[in-house]
């Protein structure tokens, strides 16, 4: 019996249900960040993950990794393919990383497998799974007379897993399409993202080239079955192995013939690593040479458009800086009132949360966002303190404002202002003899929230609007 593959492969499917379990059905989904150096350089776990990967090897890559285990899973019947120098592409993306970090431009969310994964679960995943088995009870139920106890085993998932509201973000189709395109990668060769472009994986091979426990051959009668079957190719012709790509998989324990193959403290001197492994002045040669993609750094400039943002987000460079674009705020914001930006505020803003008011408001009462945040972008506030906070002001357009233009009764806006004592006001004008009650905003007490814009009854253009 493959033991060590069995508890690889629990450990793998047990952190990948952790990882849904938290988006889907906790506002905590930002403890496995906390364990992302690439995300969370300075965390205490991350750190303790870096010092654990320096005595085991790159064991997250192998046991822990959502977007790991989902290609490990579509790539199971993929042909092993060595890719060669390619996979020191990983070292020049993980520096072009660093790089654009110390010039406050912060694009690792593009590549972070544990973003890549949550924004594919939170925005594509969970919406259509939720939709279809919600429609599926519904069929049974309704088409079928299939009632209790489906119908009570209904009710109880409503209050859980079928409980998460059915959101439509228009820009998922991108997520999905990179999703798919990494799951993809894995039709060509086994873990080809993690081998050539995971800068996460970057990290932890930097680490793990220098680890404590090392792989030993022994009684090797050069069958080749573990270098063949090696999903990382780390092991070479001459039965030396690139330490810094072994992700401790352990199916060459077991493909090995005489059972000569063991992982553990080096007793004796251990065979060379692998000629073509990244020695640690390659490492700093890579990152020194990402220096060439900095010619088109788009100086900052001003932004195209100033955008409404989550509540707490004062400086908008910062926010940027801090967003890993996980898109937990958008699922679990109540209202579907967080979207990502596409190119509204340029391109350091691209996928960063905003509100939009004309799909949904920023609910008073609901101080979410800031909870689910993972990186700190959104400050973490109490529901007193979020209800001070100011997202802009909403401005009355008088030309299409229906008591304004056509004299035409409506307080739409003043009926749905949260604030206690009424950000929206009115007061009465005699028009033609008949009392019109005219709505205007007190500046100093609208936090912006966008719930009279939402409800504005105008069309196709709203009345009244939030202005960040």
């Amino acid at each position: 019996m493959k033991k060590l593959v069995l508890a690889r492969k629990f450990s793998q499917a047990l952190f990948l249900s952790l990882f849904i379990c938290l988006l889907w059905l906790t506002p905590h989904t930002a403890a496995f960040f906390k364990i992302d150096p690439l995300v969370s350089i300075f965390s205490l776990f991350s750190l303790m993950m870096l010092g654990a990967t320096f005595i085991i090897g790159r064991f997250f890559c192998g046991w822990m990794c959502p977007l790991g285990t989902i290609i490990d899973a579509c790539g199971i019947k993929s042909k092993n393919r060595d890719t060669g120098i390619f996979r020191n592409i990983k070292y020049f993306i993980l520096g072009i990383i660093v790089i654009f970090a110390f010039i406050g431009i912060q694009i690792a969310w593009i590549f972070d497998p544990l973003v890549i994964t949550a924004r594919f679960l939170s925005l594509n995943f969970i919406p259509s799974f939720t939709l279809a088995l919600d429609k599926a009870f519904i069929f049974l139920i309704k088409s079928l007379n299939f009632y209790a106890p489906l119908y009570d085993f209904y009710r109880m998932l409503k209050l859980s897993a079928l409980g998460t509201k059915i959101f439509y973000f228009p820009h998922s189709l991108i997520t999905l399409s990179f999703f798919v395109m990494i799951c993809g990668l894995a039709l060509i060769t086994k873990r080809f993202w993690c081998r050539v472009i995971c800068p996460l994986g970057a990290i932890y091979s930097a680490v793990a080239g220098f680890s404590i426990v090392s792989r030993r051959v022994d009684k090797c009668v050069n069958c080749m079955k573990c270098k063949i079957n090696c999903r990382m190719s780390a092991i070479s012709g001459d039965m030396s192995y690139k330490k810094g790509e072994c992700v401790l998989c352990m199916d060459c324990i077991y493909d090995c013939p005489t059972q000569g193959t063991k992982f553990g403290l080096p007793a004796t001197p251990a065979r060379p690593q692998a000629k073509d492994s990244i020695t640690r002045k390659d490492f700093l040669f890579l990152i020194a040479s990402s220096f060439i993609f900095l010619g088109f750094k788009g100086r900052e400039g001003p932004l195209k458009k100033r955008l409404i943002r989550p509540p707490g987000v004062k400086n908008e460079h910062e926010f940027l800086n801090k967003c890993i674009r996980c898109g937990n705020c958008m699922k679990i914001c109540p209202t579907n009132g967080l979207q990502p930006a596409i190119f509204e505020s340029g391109l350091a803003g691209i996928w960063a949360p905003h509100l939009v008011p004309e799909i949904g408001y920023c609910e008073y009462n609901c101080n979410l966002c800031g909870k689910v945040c993972p990186a700190g972008a959104i400050p973490r506030l109490s529901l007193a303190q979020k209800k001070e906070q100011k997202l802009g002001a909403a401005v009355i357009n008088k030309f299409i404002c229906l008591p304004w233009s056509q004299n035409k009764e409506c307080i739409v806006c003043e009926e749905h202002c949260p604030v206690a004592s009424k950000a929206i006001k009115t007061y009465e004008e005699v028009v033609a003899g008949k009392k019109i009650r005219k709505p205007y905003v007190d500046i100093s007490l609208c936090v912006g929230c966008g719930i009279c814009q939402n409800k504005c009854p105008t069309r196709p253009e709203r009345a009244i609007k939030v202005l960040p």
